[in-house]
């Protein structure tokens, strides 16, 4: 069994989960729920015990009930005999809504084609193919004018001076972004068509411990700027300041920021963070958020 506590300074809200295995860790039982500090006593004592979502989660399949709603989601997936064919569904017990998607190979499993419908049928089904260097989706929706017309969505990566070359088109947006990234360097330059709006990212690395992020919108003159200074693996302080909000900060992290709770030390993450206005700089902000862990 595991308990699993979270508080957020900006929210002022606790967050609880307990968890424990079942049918020999086939089978988790989860339950959430949240605890406002400031509510308790027996005038409101539901803010004690606010929110609560039981889950039933297994490998293959998953069950979310939302108590106060009365409402329950659920969630499948499931492979035919071979692989070749995927299937996943989803289903809003109480909005009587959920989605359908079928997946199967295309000959080389590094390409796939994909078809996904909402439950009950309304449109054509969007289809998406999945190739090595991306992905394109055709999907029906309804225009401004409540008219039905295709829209178009598509990914594509490839190998290109040195450094990786994306291209992201939605409908009629076109991203490209180039990424150059060696030892010491990352340069990010990116532009989007046909707003030109163009941005540029720099990131240098001085030794293992040290290193400096640097984002600059050619189109707006925002700046944003972020210096990171690690201790091992599970203290990091950083410190920054963007301009489009004109805020200065810093921060001090203890247990891996992307980590969970189990691989920091103690099991206790921790950030506290100090924002400072620049437009009233004598009127900081504090902030801290702590996550614990227990194993029972």
């Amino acid at each position: 069994m595991r308990v699993t506590t979270e508080y957020d300074s900006e929210e002022a809200m606790f967050v609880h989960k307990v968890s424990c295995n079942l049918v020999g860790g086939l089978t988790k039982l989860r339950l959430s729920f949240q605890s406002n500090p400031q509510g308790q006593g027996e005038d409101d004592p539901r803010q004690l015990f606010a929110a609560p979502v039981v889950g039933l989660i297994a490998k293959n399949f998953s069950v979310l009930y939302d108590v106060e709603a009365r409402n329950a989601l659920l969630r499948g997936e499931a492979s035919l005999p071979g692989g070749a064919v995927q299937l996943r569904g989803s289903h809003d017990v109480k909005e009587q809504q959920g989605e359908v998607s079928v997946i199967t190979r295309l000959g080389d499993p590094s390409y796939k084609l994909e078809l996904s419908s909402l439950v009950p049928y309304s449109g054509l089904p969007r289809a998406t193919i999945h190739f090595p260097i991306g992905q394109v989706s055709v999907e029906e929706r309804r225009n401004e004018e409540d008219e039905k017309i295709l829209s178009l969505y598509g990914i594509a990566k490839s190998d290109f001076l040195d450094g990786i070359l994306t291209a992201q088109y939605n409908e009629n947006d076109l991203n490209l972004r180039y990424c150059y990234k060696d030892n010491e360097l990352t340069l990010i330059p990116s532009v989007s068509l046909p707003s030109n709006a163009v941005s540029l990212d720099f990131k240098r690395r001085f030794g293992p411990s040290y290193k400096l992020s640097y984002r600059y919108y050619f189109d707006t003159d925002y700046w944003s700027a972020v210096y990171k200074h690690t201790v091992g693996k599970d203290f990091k302080v950083k410190t920054g300041y963007d301009s489009e909000v004109r805020v200065g900060w810093a921060s001090l992290w203890v247990g891996q920021e992307d980590g969970k709770a189990k691989t920091a030390p103690m099991k206790t993450k921790l950030q506290l963070m100090l924002q400072v206005p620049q437009d009233d700089f004598r009127n900081p902000t504090f902030l801290f958020r702590v996550k614990k862990r227990w194993d029972l």
